[in-house]
């Protein structure tokens, strides 16, 4: 069993390493008008941070496939940590329920690295979403939806929500399934210390992740091909193909 001072002297050194590097990133944001010019611009930006994060982390992540550039990104919805690993691997932009806005410090972040935020209980919204995407889709710069709607345990892919798929539909845009788990050390459960869901609250979750000697993320790409018009049941064949994906990974332990 892990010495209990070397735990707290690892979440003190990685809380602070980590909120300092948030503060470097948010100052070279507002003193390098290069870094907000675009979604592009804002997306490489992130995934600067979030490469750093991974190493403050000391997180890994292994991939499967190769990662698309360009294209609507869907994804099984786990843990606040799927964004960082995404991130990490490739500049993207997010679309997020606008509740993620409030967020302390985190909901800012977001804000500045172009995150679509969509209000869920509003169907109109989509098209506004739509009309904001499709110029990072035109630069490059690959989008992530998580249709569950909300995260899980990772146990298995929740059903998918198919409103957010229509602008794919109505454009025969170009779509990729991808799946994302995680391991945690040895005496550690990935379901409750890294996957986040459920009404687990933010801060005490992010001062265990801290204290994890590391964690292993495991990425998945399937095969990227053309949204057909029906959007439920677009929905459903990506539903399959991500449930596949995450099977392929493993369980997460």
């Amino acid at each position: 069993m892990e010495n209990p001072l070397v735990r707290w002297l690892r979440i003190v050194k990685r809380g602070t390493v980590f909120f300092g590097t948030l503060a470097y990133f948010a100052a070279a944001y507002a003193l390098n008008p290069g870094n907000r010019r675009d979604l592009a611009a804002r997306a490489f930006w992130l995934h600067r941070i979030t490469c750093s994060i991974m190493k403050i982390l000391g997180a890994k992540s292994v991939q499967k496939g190769l990662p698309p550039k360009g294209t609507l990104i869907v994804a099984n919805h786990i843990s606040y940590l799927d964004i960082i690993v995404i991130s990490a691997s490739m500049p993207v932009v997010f679309v997020a329920k606008s509740e993620v806005r409030g967020w302390p410090i985190f909901g800012w972040f977001a804000q500045l690295a172009g995150t679509r935020f969509i209000d869920r209980k509003h169907r109109g919204d989509v098209v506004r979403i739509a009309d904001g995407i499709l110029p990072a889709l035109e630069a490059g710069v690959s989008v992530v939806l998580f249709l569950e709607g909300t995260s899980s345990d990772g146990g298995k892919v929740l059903p998918f929500k198919a409103s957010l798929l229509e602008p794919a539909a109505r454009g025969g845009l170009a779509v990729t399934p991808a799946a994302i788990g995680y391991k945690a050390p040895p005496g550690h459960r990935a379901a409750t210390e890294i996957c986040w869901w459920g009404d687990m609250t933010l801060a005490p979750h992010l001062v265990n992740l801290f204290s994890l000697e590391h964690i292993d993320a495991s990425l998945a790409w399937g095969e990227t091909f053309s949204a057909t018009e029906d959007r439920k049941a677009l929905a459903l064949e990506l539903h399959a193909q991500v449930s596949a994906l995450h099977a392929s990974l493993g369980s997460v332990s």
